[in-house]
């Protein structure tokens, strides 16, 4: 049942501004279904409301993931973690898909409560939403073969076959700034291109590192893949909210108080793999301040 947005984030306000007190003294389109198991514990008292409705990706491995009721990836456990801290327990959190296309109409049109979906933090997107966090900062890299040794950067890429997903801007910018030569296939999804990496009709993907990161540590692809670890951008991945909300800071409280107790390093190796190499010059990042 949805419940009004107003009212609800100010329930949440109150709740979280004394929980996280509570915790320096001493210790929220499409239908979803609810979540459940895993993830940080909820502050005692709950939320109020009737829960939280939080916008995720459904097809990304290690970040936003659904397999029938379960809903898995880094993404996912960050927002389980700040929904605890903000007094929701994991009964109260529903998750429902947040496709790039309609981040943001999903935020306005009051479907969502907050959004976790490698949403990047732009000044065109504040134009409409507002953002917590960063949470994390990725970078466009490349995912190539285990045993790749030709492949070190963007600019080694000329007579090289390189992956994308249609309409993507990753691959264009290698082309236009690093490697001119290179060959570009534009497939319909990431899966589609780390399938065709994996059967060697393709010699590289790029997206966000992290990203590829999440495809490279499936099961089935074990020890096949490698992050050429040599990003070229800086994508700073924020909680989407409403342009007007009571609960920003409360929200970057508690992505702080996660990176500082050891849970975001932990959440991120649990979901990408030991082998991943973040970007330790951005990572773990600072939140900014809500404007």
């Amino acid at each position: 049942m949805r419940r009004t947005r107003t009212a609800g984030f100010a329930a949440v306000s109150l709740a979280a501004a004394l929980a996280l007190t509570a915790c320096s003294a001493g210790e929220p389109g499409q239908t979803g279904q609810t979540a459940g198991g895993g993830g940080g514990a909820a502050t005692s008292g709950g939320g109020g409301g009737d829960g939280i409705t939080i916008g995720i990706k459904f097809d990304q491995p290690g970040l936003g993931l659904k397999e029938g009721n379960d809903y898995t990836g880094f993404d996912v456990d960050v927002a389980r973690y700040v929904a605890g801290k903000l007094g929701y327990s994991e009964d109260q959190i529903q998750f429902v898909e947040s496709v790039s296309s309609q981040r943001e109409t999903l935020l306005e049109n009051g479907s969502v409560d907050m959004i976790f979906a490698t949403y990047s933090i732009t000044d065109e997107r504040k134009q409409r939403v507002a953002f917590a966090g960063p949470y994390f900062v990725a970078g466009q890299d490349l995912l190539v073969a285990a045993d790749n040794t030709d492949i070190t950067g963007p600019d080694t890429l000329d007579g090289k076959v390189l992956c994308s997903v249609e309409g993507s801007t990753s691959a264009e910018r290698i082309r236009d700034e690093h490697s001119e030569g290179v060959e570009l296939y534009p497939a319909q999804t990431y899966s589609e291109c780390v399938e065709l990496l994996s059967a060697g009709n393709v010699d590289a993907v790029t997206t966000d590192d992290v990203i590829l990161a999440g495809y490279a540590a499936q099961p089935q692809y074990e020890g096949q893949f490698k992050v050429v670890g040599n990003p070229f951008s800086e994508e700073n991945y924020g909680v989407g909210l409403p342009k007007e909300n009571d609960v920003c800071e409360d929200v970057n409280s508690a992505i702080t108080e996660m990176i500082d107790d050891g849970t975001w390093e932990e959440l991120l190796k649990k979901n990408v793999g030991d082998n991943f190499k973040w970007n330790q010059e951005l990572n773990p990042p600072k939140p900014q301040p809500c404007a």
